[in-house]
């Protein structure tokens, strides 16, 4: 008898951490949900105030599809020649998949020969953030969407006038919007 009073206090001592760990991770979601950030609105044509889009790991893997997830939140790389957007060449903007940000400028793409997307800049610098990435043999840059901080791909200093750069960005990671 005295054993299963035993077993019935660890069970409920679990049940008790569990609850407790969820509305810890609730209440740092919500006080997270509502970091500002300022980035500049294609569609506005000025600077706009929004949320950090902040979900769990798994509202994200429900969201994007199997190829998107690996790219975006797991870092992974599209093989090159296969994206939807190496080889197009439509009028208008490039957006995040994850969260709608404005990214990339069609006038600002160019064949790079590498197989991916390539940029010479992104829509605003406070649209994008970039890390070192040390994860390879060398060193690069990876860029990331400040908004939602899905990977997008890496940045070079091999690109054409006028920066010199080549945001090299995997299609998966990118939705078309086309502009008038």
């Amino acid at each position: 008898m005295k054993f299963r009073y035993i077993l019935a206090g660890f069970a409920l001592t679990g049940l008790i951490l569990i609850v407790a760990a969820t509305v810890f991770e609730n209440r740092a979601g919500s006080a997270q949900s509502t970091q500002q950030l300022k980035v500049f609105s294609v569609e506005k044509g000025e600077y706009v105030m929004t949320e950090k889009v902040i979900k769990p790991e798994l509202e994200w893997k429900r969201l994007l599809t199997p190829e998107q997830f690996h790219i975006m939140r797991e870092k992974g790389t599209e093989r090159a020649f296969t994206g939807k957007y190496a080889d197009h060449h439509d009028h208008g903007v490039y957006r995040c998949a994850g969260c709608d940000l404005d990214l990339f400028y069609s006038k600002d793409k160019f064949e790079s020969g590498t197989g991916w997307p390539s940029f010479t800049s992104p829509v605003a610098p406070e649209n994008i953030q970039t890390l070192s990435d040390k994860s390879l043999f060398v060193t690069r840059t990876e860029v990331l969407c400040s908004r939602c901080g899905a990977h997008l791909g890496h940045v070079f200093s091999d690109g054409p006038a006028p920066t010199g750069l080549r945001y090299c960005i995997n299609s998966a990671a990118l939705q078309f919007a086309a502009l008038k």
